[in-house]
Formats: C-alpha cells, structure tokens, sequence
C-alpha cells in the first residue's frame, strides 16, 4: 500500500530535494557507463599522464568529452531503437565471421581489465587496512560476481548509480592538494609536444576513455530496459515514444560523460599539483599513486584517493563482466539479461561468473598486471576501430533503424570519434615501428 503523502504544501527544500531525486532518477545506463569509465586501471592511466608531465595533459579531457558522448549516444540508440543490442545486431545484420573477430577480443581484453582492475582494488585495500592482497581480490570479485548474479535487477542498478558518488572522492582530493590554478587552467588550451611520452600517454588516453566494452554495455542496458519497463517498446515498434526517449538518452548520455571527464580531470590535476610537483613522474598503479600521495598531500588525499579506487571498482567489474556476458550470449543467441533469473539465463551468468573467475586467476599468474593492462588496452584500441565503424554503418541502415536512422551533427562526430580512435591505433603501431 502506498503512503498517503503527509504535507500538501511542501518547502522549498523538499521541493528541490524532490526536483534532485527526479533527475537521479531519469539517469541510468549513459552515468553507470561514463562512471565505470574511470575504473581503477583508468585512474591508473589519468594518475600517470598527472605525475608524469604535469598539467599539460588537461586538454584531452575537454577532447574526448563530444567524442566519447556521441558514440555512447549512438550505442544507446541502437539499443532502445531496435530492443537489441550491439552484437544482437551484428548477428541478425552482418557476417557471422565479423560478430566473431569483435566478440572474443573483447571478452579477453575485458577479463584482462577485470584482472587489473582486481589488483588495482586490493592494491588499495592493503593501504588502508593491510593484510594478503589475494584475499581482498577473492573477495572483491565474488561480491561482484554474486551481486550480478543474484541482486534483483532493479536493485543492482540502484546499486551501480549510487556507487557513482564514490567518485566524488576525486574531486575532494583538489581541496586537499595545493593546485596552482593558473597553471592548472592553461593546460586546459590544446597544445603538442612530439615526443614519446606525450603521445604514448595520448594514445593510453584516447584508449582508456573510449572503450568498445562501454558501447556494448549501454546498448546492451537500453535493450534490457525495454524488456523490463512494460510501457517501452523498441522504437521501431513505438515510434510515438521516439521524441522522449532520445531526449533522455541525451541527457544520461550528457550526464555520464561529463561525470566520467571531471573526475579524470581531477585526477589529473590532484597528481601534477602533488606527484609531478615533487618530482615524483613514475607512477604505474592507482594504488602506487594513493600511497604516493600520503607524505605530499596528507593522510586525507591518500585515504580519499584509495577509497575511490576500491568504489569505481565495485561499480566497473560488473559491468565489464555484463557486457562481455551480453556480447557473447547474444551473438550465440543465449537467453539473456540480468533481470532474468539465474535459472533461465544459465550460460548468461556463467559467463559472467567466468570472465570474473579469470580476472582472479590473472592476479595470480605470473603476467604483470601492468603489462596485461597495456596488452588490453591494446586490444581494446584495434577493437574499437572496427566496431565503431560498423556501428556508425548501422545507423544509416533503414533495415536496422528504420526512420530512426542518424544523421546530422550527431552523425558527423561519430565519424570523428571513429576517425580519432582509428589514429589512436596506428599512433600505437608507429610507436612499435619506430
């Protein structure tokens, strides 16, 4: 039974309040997505490009933020447009041998991520409490594994949004560290240096922050939405819906990638006012960056900085299993989605169960962790290339999009994202060459 509402002329507090909680509301798939961008081993990344040269970096944040959100866009509207995801589309509308060489890439550059993601949480647990790291990484990977698995779906989900004010712990680092902001500003203006480490960290960048398992995981997320929310339908079967549902996506979308780039600019300028400042540049851990931070910017910052490791961790596990367990179960036409029960969605979560089973093993094994980071970033970097191409193909296919094919100015930085993401690999393969 419904509680009859106590106060028929609320203040102006309870008002805003309320205002604040619609809006969280209406957030879903495009803010879990932008947050579980900033996991441990992009803070990692972020954490390097600050302590390794300085403010010069803060630019790219102001780059990659209409590239990354149009794509996420894009990824959404799929979803919601056609009920299907990302591979589901592939399956049902391109060669099998294409779904194939996108698919198992990304469930091995994802099982990677997860693996040093895992290392990077515990990492950051033994700072705070000590003890042996595998335990906190068993630990750390059954919570997500089990909360996926048997979490009802709209209460995980509550769950993920609400893990994505751990991030915040970002932002209270600056008021700790001592930011020359002047300096911090000007590196806001977009400028080059050609050398290897500017643009090795470029590349790491670009990589971290558009990654295909984002676009699979919000296409992924919209078409379940459709599936669990009776009154909508895929928008080639709703059209009427269309005006509201791109309007939300927009702004989730919007949302999500602005979250994700403030709090990797935060990063950033927390690290090259701290670390770099003190001539501390060789960072290769978010952890190692927490712990560094301790006798420049006080027991605060490195307290702060290591509980946001361990919150955007439990927030990116998941959906990097999610979204390897969606890709796969809808390109071999698995009964999917995490608001179906364990029991009707056995394969389903068993992958999920299988991609965080050898994210654990990776810690254990004797491939460093760092390294297996740059190896998935890697991957990652060539996958993106091929599947933002043929997702920027679909969306100007009458036969997957029907009247809701893209065009416009969304269109052409789509284009853009993918024509940045394609030099990012090949500034990757230049970089072996030369």
């Amino acid at each position: 039974m419904k509680r009859r509402a106590k106060n028929t002329n609320p203040t102006k507090a309870n008002k805003s309040t309320q205002r604040v909680g619609n809006v969280f509301a209406t957030l879903g798939p495009g803010l879990i997505t932008g947050a579980s961008d900033d996991d441990p081993s992009g803070i990692g990344t972020y954490s390097q490009a600050g302590a390794q040269l300085g403010f010069s970096m803060g630019w790219t944040m102001l780059l990659t933020f209409p590239l990354m959100a149009a794509i996420q866009e894009i990824s959404a509207r799929i979803g919601r447009t056609t009920g299907h995801g990302i591979a589901g589309n592939l399956r049902r509308h391109y060669p099998n041998w294409l779904l194939q060489i996108i698919i198992l890439p990304l469930f091995l550059a994802n099982t990677t991520n997860i693996g040093a993601d895992l290392s990077g949480m515990a990492d950051a647990a033994r700072l705070l409490l000590g003890g042996p790291a595998f335990l906190y990484v068993l630990a750390f990977g059954l919570i997500c594994v089990l909360g996926v698995v048997f979490v009802e779906y709209s209460r995980y989900v509550m769950v993920l949004k609400w893990l994505t004010l751990s991030l915040f712990a970002y932002v209270g680092t600056l008021f700790a560290a001592n930011v020359p902001w002047p300096k911090a500003i000007s590196g806001l203006l977009p400028h080059f240096n050609w050398n290897t480490a500017f643009l090795t960290t470029l590349v790491a960048i670009l990589g971290t922050t558009i990654s295909p398992y984002l676009f699979f995981w919000q296409a992924s997320q919209e078409a379940e939405d459709v599936k669990t929310e009776k009154r909508r339908k895929p928008l080639l079967r709703a059209p009427w819906q269309a005006v509201n549902e791109f309007t939300r996506i927009r702004t989730d979308t919007l949302v999500g990638m602005a979250f994700s780039n403030l709090i990797a600019l935060s990063i950033m300028i927390t690290t090259a006012a701290t670390l770099n400042q003190a001539g501390i540049k060789e960072i290769a851990t978010s952890a190692q960056a927490a712990e560094a931070l301790k006798p420049i910017a006080g027991e605060f910052a490195s307290f702060v900085f290591a509980v946001g490791i361990i919150g955007t961790g439990l927030l990116a596990v998941p959906v990097l299993a999610g979204s390897a367990a969606y890709a796969i179960g809808e390109a071999w036409k698995w009964p999917i989605g995490l608001s179906k029960d364990p029991e009707d969605a056995v394969a389903f979560y068993s992958t999920v169960a299988a991609a965080g089973a050898l994210g654990i093993a990776l810690t254990l094994s004797p491939l460093d962790p760092i390294k297996a980071l740059y190896w998935a970033a890697v991957i990652n970097g060539v996958v993106a290339v091929p599947v933002m191409t043929v997702m920027m193909l679909m969306t100007r296919e009458n036969r997957i999009m029907g009247k809701f094919v893209i065009t416009g100015w969304l269109r052409w930085l789509g284009w853009v994202s993918t024509a940045a993401m394609a030099a990012c690999v090949l500034a990757m393969i230049a970089s072996w060459l030369i």
